[in-house]
Protein backbone atom coordinates (compact mmCIF):
# COMPACT_ATOMS: atom_id res chain seq x y z
CA UNK A 1 0.00 0.00 0.00
CA UNK A 2 1.25 3.35 -0.88
CA UNK A 3 2.21 6.18 1.83
CA UNK A 4 -0.86 8.51 2.36
CA UNK A 5 -0.60 12.03 1.39
CA UNK A 6 -1.14 14.48 3.45
CA UNK A 7 -1.00 18.58 3.36
CA UNK A 8 -1.65 20.44 6.65
CA UNK A 9 -3.73 23.66 6.03
CA UNK A 10 -4.49 24.61 9.38
CA UNK A 11 -1.21 25.90 10.62
CA UNK A 12 -0.14 28.49 13.39
CA UNK A 13 3.65 29.72 13.83
CA UNK A 14 4.96 32.02 16.10
CA UNK A 15 3.05 34.73 14.42
CA UNK A 16 -0.17 33.48 16.39
CA UNK A 17 1.01 35.44 19.23
CA UNK A 18 0.57 34.21 22.71
CA UNK A 19 -1.05 31.11 20.81
CA UNK A 20 1.44 29.41 18.22
CA UNK A 21 4.82 28.74 19.14
CA UNK A 22 6.05 26.94 15.90
CA UNK A 23 8.73 28.93 14.70
CA UNK A 24 9.06 28.59 10.99
CA UNK A 25 12.26 27.61 10.09
CA UNK A 26 11.81 24.39 12.42
CA UNK A 27 8.24 23.48 11.12
CA UNK A 28 9.29 24.12 7.60
CA UNK A 29 12.57 21.57 8.76
CA UNK A 30 10.38 19.29 10.24
CA UNK A 31 7.66 19.11 7.12
CA UNK A 32 10.55 18.18 5.39
CA UNK A 33 11.73 15.45 7.00
CA UNK A 34 8.43 13.97 7.02
CA UNK A 35 8.52 13.66 3.21
CA UNK A 36 6.00 16.88 2.67
CA UNK A 37 5.34 18.44 -0.77
CA UNK A 38 3.04 21.26 0.61
CA UNK A 39 2.67 23.18 3.96
CA UNK A 40 -0.18 26.16 4.38
CA UNK A 41 0.58 29.14 7.18
CA UNK A 42 -2.84 30.51 8.92
CA UNK A 43 -2.25 32.76 11.56
CA UNK A 44 -4.97 33.89 13.50
CA UNK A 45 -6.32 37.19 12.03
CA UNK A 46 -2.66 38.22 10.27
CA UNK A 47 0.20 37.75 8.00
CA UNK A 48 2.97 38.61 9.61
CA UNK A 49 4.84 35.33 9.06
CA UNK A 50 3.84 34.66 5.10
CA UNK A 51 6.86 36.29 3.45
CA UNK A 52 9.27 34.37 5.71
CA UNK A 53 7.55 30.95 5.27
CA UNK A 54 6.75 31.72 1.85
CA UNK A 55 11.09 32.09 1.34
CA UNK A 56 11.57 29.09 4.11
CA UNK A 57 9.28 26.61 2.35
CA UNK A 58 10.91 27.43 -1.42
CA UNK A 59 14.19 27.15 -0.24
CA UNK A 60 13.07 23.96 1.38
CA UNK A 61 11.48 22.91 -2.15
CA UNK A 62 7.99 22.83 -0.40
CA UNK A 63 4.92 24.22 -1.92
CA UNK A 64 3.74 27.49 0.40
CA UNK A 65 0.03 27.99 0.80
CA UNK A 66 -0.53 31.44 2.59
CA UNK A 67 -3.57 31.92 4.14
CA UNK A 68 -5.03 32.97 7.58
CA UNK A 69 -8.03 32.25 9.96
CA UNK A 70 -9.77 35.19 10.37
CA UNK A 71 -12.68 36.75 12.33
CA UNK A 72 -15.85 36.86 10.78
CA UNK A 73 -18.31 39.39 13.00
CA UNK A 74 -21.46 38.46 13.75
CA UNK A 75 -22.69 41.38 12.09
CA UNK A 76 -21.05 44.00 10.58
CA UNK A 77 -16.89 43.91 10.83
CA UNK A 78 -18.08 47.78 11.81
CA UNK A 79 -20.45 47.02 14.61
CA UNK A 80 -18.67 47.38 18.26
CA UNK A 81 -21.55 46.45 20.91
CA UNK A 82 -20.91 44.72 23.78
CA UNK A 83 -21.47 41.25 23.88
CA UNK A 84 -22.82 40.76 21.27
CA UNK A 85 -19.89 41.94 18.69
CA UNK A 86 -17.18 40.51 20.78
CA UNK A 87 -17.08 36.49 19.70
CA UNK A 88 -16.44 36.34 15.92
CA UNK A 89 -16.74 33.18 14.45
CA UNK A 90 -13.44 31.54 13.21
CA UNK A 91 -12.56 30.89 9.20
CA UNK A 92 -9.87 29.09 7.38
CA UNK A 93 -8.92 30.88 4.05
CA UNK A 94 -5.94 30.01 2.26
CA UNK A 95 -4.84 31.90 -1.19
CA UNK A 96 -5.18 30.05 -4.27
CA UNK A 97 -3.16 32.44 -6.62
CA UNK A 98 -1.45 36.04 -6.62
CA UNK A 99 -5.21 37.47 -6.85
CA UNK A 100 -6.25 35.48 -3.73
CA UNK A 101 -2.78 36.97 -2.20
CA UNK A 102 -3.83 40.46 -2.68
CA UNK A 103 -7.45 40.22 -1.80
CA UNK A 104 -6.25 38.38 1.60
CA UNK A 105 -4.31 40.92 2.70
CA UNK A 106 -6.69 43.09 1.57
CA UNK A 107 -9.08 41.45 3.77
CA UNK A 108 -6.12 41.31 6.45
CA UNK A 109 -5.71 45.18 6.66
CA UNK A 110 -9.77 46.00 6.95
CA UNK A 111 -10.10 43.57 9.63
CA UNK A 112 -7.19 45.76 11.40
CA UNK A 113 -7.95 49.38 10.24
CA UNK A 114 -11.50 49.13 10.61
CA UNK A 115 -12.73 45.92 11.87
CA UNK A 116 -10.90 45.78 14.99
CA UNK A 117 -13.19 44.95 18.42
CA UNK A 118 -11.05 42.37 20.91
CA UNK A 119 -10.12 40.98 17.30
CA UNK A 120 -9.40 42.14 13.78
CA UNK A 121 -12.61 41.04 11.99
CA UNK A 122 -14.40 40.50 8.43
CA UNK A 123 -17.92 40.32 8.00
CA UNK A 124 -19.64 38.45 5.04
CA UNK A 125 -19.95 41.26 3.14
CA UNK A 126 -15.89 41.86 3.07
CA UNK A 127 -15.92 38.63 2.24
CA UNK A 128 -18.52 38.54 -0.62
CA UNK A 129 -16.83 41.72 -2.56
CA UNK A 130 -12.80 40.06 -2.40
CA UNK A 131 -13.51 35.85 -1.92
CA UNK A 132 -11.83 36.18 -5.90
CA UNK A 133 -8.42 33.34 -5.48
CA UNK A 134 -9.74 32.38 -2.07
CA UNK A 135 -10.55 29.31 -0.41
CA UNK A 136 -12.83 28.90 2.69
CA UNK A 137 -12.29 26.26 5.31
CA UNK A 138 -15.54 25.94 7.30
CA UNK A 139 -12.85 26.39 10.66
CA UNK A 140 -12.53 24.65 14.24
CA UNK A 141 -15.42 24.43 16.76
CA UNK A 142 -15.33 28.18 16.96
CA UNK A 143 -16.43 28.05 13.21
CA UNK A 144 -20.05 30.13 12.15
CA UNK A 145 -20.64 26.52 10.77
CA UNK A 146 -20.01 24.53 14.02
CA UNK A 147 -21.65 27.42 16.46
CA UNK A 148 -24.77 26.65 14.42
CA UNK A 149 -24.49 23.18 14.68
CA UNK A 150 -24.53 23.54 18.45
CA UNK A 151 -27.04 26.58 18.55
CA UNK A 152 -29.28 25.57 15.92
CA UNK A 153 -29.21 22.02 14.95
CA UNK A 154 -28.34 20.87 11.56
CA UNK A 155 -30.84 22.83 9.92
CA UNK A 156 -29.16 25.63 11.20
CA UNK A 157 -25.95 24.57 9.97
CA UNK A 158 -27.42 23.76 6.63
CA UNK A 159 -28.27 27.15 6.33
CA UNK A 160 -24.46 28.62 7.20
CA UNK A 161 -22.70 26.45 4.66
CA UNK A 162 -25.40 27.50 1.70
CA UNK A 163 -24.15 31.09 2.63
CA UNK A 164 -20.66 30.37 2.46
CA UNK A 165 -20.39 28.16 -0.76
CA UNK A 166 -22.67 31.42 -2.40
CA UNK A 167 -19.96 33.79 -1.30
CA UNK A 168 -16.37 31.89 -2.16
CA UNK A 169 -18.43 29.66 -5.16
CA UNK A 170 -18.48 25.74 -6.33
CA UNK A 171 -15.09 23.77 -5.53
CA UNK A 172 -14.00 26.99 -3.02
CA UNK A 173 -15.32 25.78 0.32
CA UNK A 174 -15.26 23.09 2.20
CA UNK A 175 -15.86 21.16 5.44
CA UNK A 176 -13.13 21.43 7.76
CA UNK A 177 -12.90 18.34 9.83
CA UNK A 178 -10.71 18.03 12.77
CA UNK A 179 -9.72 14.78 14.82
CA UNK A 180 -8.33 15.11 18.44
CA UNK A 181 -7.80 11.76 20.67
CA UNK A 182 -10.40 13.05 23.85
CA UNK A 183 -11.19 9.39 24.46
CA UNK A 184 -7.33 8.85 25.59
CA UNK A 185 -8.01 11.90 28.23
CA UNK A 186 -11.10 10.71 29.03
CA UNK A 187 -9.41 6.88 29.73
CA UNK A 188 -7.62 8.44 32.31
CA UNK A 189 -9.30 7.26 36.00
CA UNK A 190 -7.76 10.24 37.69
CA UNK A 191 -8.59 12.76 35.37
CA UNK A 192 -9.61 16.21 37.30
CA UNK A 193 -13.97 16.17 37.06
CA UNK A 194 -13.54 19.82 35.44
CA UNK A 195 -11.09 18.20 32.61
CA UNK A 196 -13.18 15.28 32.40
CA UNK A 197 -16.80 17.19 32.08
CA UNK A 198 -14.77 19.85 29.68
CA UNK A 199 -13.34 16.85 27.60
CA UNK A 200 -16.97 15.06 27.55
CA UNK A 201 -18.48 18.39 26.13
CA UNK A 202 -15.51 18.51 23.66
CA UNK A 203 -15.77 15.34 22.13
CA UNK A 204 -19.66 15.44 21.90
CA UNK A 205 -19.19 18.38 19.82
CA UNK A 206 -16.62 16.70 17.77
CA UNK A 207 -18.45 13.71 17.65
CA UNK A 208 -21.66 16.01 16.39
CA UNK A 209 -19.78 17.73 13.70
CA UNK A 210 -18.49 14.66 12.13
CA UNK A 211 -22.31 13.44 11.70
CA UNK A 212 -23.30 16.59 10.37
CA UNK A 213 -20.45 17.05 7.65
CA UNK A 214 -21.28 13.44 6.30
CA UNK A 215 -25.03 13.84 5.89
CA UNK A 216 -24.28 17.91 4.32
CA UNK A 217 -21.33 17.09 1.86
CA UNK A 218 -23.23 15.27 -0.27
CA UNK A 219 -26.58 16.92 0.30
CA UNK A 220 -24.86 19.93 -0.82
CA UNK A 221 -22.04 18.73 -2.86
CA UNK A 222 -19.34 20.57 -0.56
CA UNK A 223 -16.31 18.34 0.45
CA UNK A 224 -14.34 17.42 3.22
CA UNK A 225 -10.89 18.28 4.54
CA UNK A 226 -8.88 16.88 7.07
CA UNK A 227 -6.93 19.44 9.40
CA UNK A 228 -5.09 18.84 12.57
CA UNK A 229 -5.32 22.83 13.91
CA UNK A 230 -1.16 22.45 15.17
CA UNK A 231 -0.19 25.09 17.54
CA UNK A 232 3.46 23.89 17.93
CA UNK A 233 6.14 21.57 16.04
CA UNK A 234 6.88 18.31 17.89
CA UNK A 235 4.56 16.59 20.47
CA UNK A 236 7.34 17.58 22.98
CA UNK A 237 6.27 21.14 22.63
CA UNK A 238 3.05 20.97 24.55
CA UNK A 239 3.75 22.09 27.85
CA UNK A 240 5.93 25.10 26.54
CA UNK A 241 3.01 26.09 24.66
CA UNK A 242 0.77 24.97 27.55
CA UNK A 243 2.98 28.31 29.56
CA UNK A 244 2.27 30.59 26.33
CA UNK A 245 -1.56 30.09 26.39
CA UNK A 246 -1.30 30.77 30.36
CA UNK A 247 0.76 34.22 29.72
CA UNK A 248 -1.75 34.67 27.28
CA UNK A 249 -5.06 34.14 29.61
CA UNK A 250 -3.44 35.36 32.50
CA UNK A 251 -3.43 32.06 34.21
CA UNK A 252 -1.17 30.01 36.12
CA UNK A 253 0.15 26.36 34.92
CA UNK A 254 -1.66 25.00 38.30
CA UNK A 255 -4.77 26.48 37.34
CA UNK A 256 -7.25 23.74 35.99
CA UNK A 257 -10.73 26.26 35.24
CA UNK A 258 -8.42 27.90 31.84
CA UNK A 259 -7.95 27.61 28.12
CA UNK A 260 -6.68 24.41 27.92
CA UNK A 261 -4.49 22.29 24.86
CA UNK A 262 -2.44 20.38 27.33
CA UNK A 263 -4.76 17.50 28.27
CA UNK A 264 -4.83 16.39 24.50
CA UNK A 265 -1.31 17.30 23.37
CA UNK A 266 -1.30 16.26 19.84
CA UNK A 267 -2.04 19.95 17.79
CA UNK A 268 1.78 19.31 16.59
CA UNK A 269 3.00 18.75 12.99
CA UNK A 270 1.35 14.88 12.74
CA UNK A 271 2.69 12.96 9.94
CA UNK A 272 0.53 11.47 7.05
CA UNK A 273 0.82 7.77 8.58
CA UNK A 274 -0.40 9.66 12.26
CA UNK A 275 -3.48 11.43 10.41
CA UNK A 276 -4.37 8.69 8.07
CA UNK A 277 -4.72 6.96 11.15
CA UNK A 278 -7.06 9.60 12.59
CA UNK A 279 -9.27 9.63 9.54
CA UNK A 280 -9.19 6.02 8.59
CA UNK A 281 -12.85 6.12 8.31
CA UNK A 282 -12.53 8.80 5.72
CA UNK A 283 -9.69 8.78 3.59
CA UNK A 284 -10.95 11.15 1.14
CA UNK A 285 -10.80 14.64 3.69
CA UNK A 286 -7.05 13.45 3.45
CA UNK A 287 -7.08 13.38 -0.54
CA UNK A 288 -8.89 16.60 -0.56
CA UNK A 289 -6.10 18.09 1.12
CA UNK A 290 -3.30 17.40 -1.48
CA UNK A 291 -6.50 18.47 -4.19
CA UNK A 292 -6.59 22.05 -2.86
CA UNK A 293 -2.61 22.12 -2.80
CA UNK A 294 -2.35 21.18 -6.23
CA UNK A 295 -4.70 23.91 -6.92
CA UNK A 296 -2.77 26.51 -5.78
CA UNK A 297 -0.39 28.56 -7.75
CA UNK A 298 1.09 31.21 -6.36
CA UNK A 299 4.60 33.19 -6.90
CA UNK A 300 4.84 36.10 -4.75
CA UNK A 301 7.58 38.76 -6.61
CA UNK A 302 10.47 39.42 -4.52
CA UNK A 303 13.23 41.69 -4.68
CA UNK A 304 11.86 44.81 -5.83
CA UNK A 305 9.15 47.38 -4.60
CA UNK A 306 5.94 47.55 -4.58
CA UNK A 307 3.82 50.73 -3.55
CA UNK A 308 0.37 51.41 -3.13
CA UNK A 309 -1.64 53.39 -5.81
CA UNK A 310 -3.33 56.50 -4.67
CA UNK A 311 -6.11 58.71 -5.98
CA UNK A 312 -4.81 62.28 -6.13
CA UNK A 313 -7.72 64.72 -6.28
CA UNK A 314 -8.08 67.55 -8.98
CA UNK A 315 -5.23 66.13 -10.74
CA UNK A 316 -2.45 67.85 -8.91
CA UNK A 317 1.26 66.35 -8.61
CA UNK A 318 1.91 63.83 -5.95
CA UNK A 319 4.71 65.72 -3.91
CA UNK A 320 2.59 69.00 -4.24
CA UNK A 321 -0.67 66.99 -2.58
CA UNK A 322 1.95 65.39 -0.37
CA UNK A 323 2.69 68.79 0.93
CA UNK A 324 -0.58 70.11 1.34
CA UNK A 325 -1.11 66.90 3.90
CA UNK A 326 1.79 67.62 5.57
CA UNK A 327 2.01 71.28 5.72
CA UNK A 328 -1.10 72.67 5.21
CA UNK A 329 -1.88 74.55 1.99
CA UNK A 330 -0.15 77.42 1.37
CA UNK A 331 -1.85 80.66 2.08
CA UNK A 332 -2.78 82.79 -1.20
Amino acid sequence: MADPKFVHLHVHTEYSLLDGISKIKALVKEAKALGMEALAITDHGSMYGAIEFYKACLEAEIKPIIGCEMYVAPRSHTSKEGKVDSEPYHLTILAKDYQGYLNLMKLVSIAWLDGYYYRPRVDKQLLKQYHEGLIALSACPAGEFIRGLEAGGIKRAEEIAKEYLEIFGEGNYYFELQKHPYEKTLADPNLDSYIRQDMQNILRIQENTWKAVRELSGKLGIPIVATNDLHYVKKEDAQAHDAVLCVQTGKFVTDIQRLRMIDTPDFYLKSPDEVAEDFKDLPAALENTVKIAQMVNLEIPLGKSQFPIFQIPDGKPAMEYLRELTFGRPKS
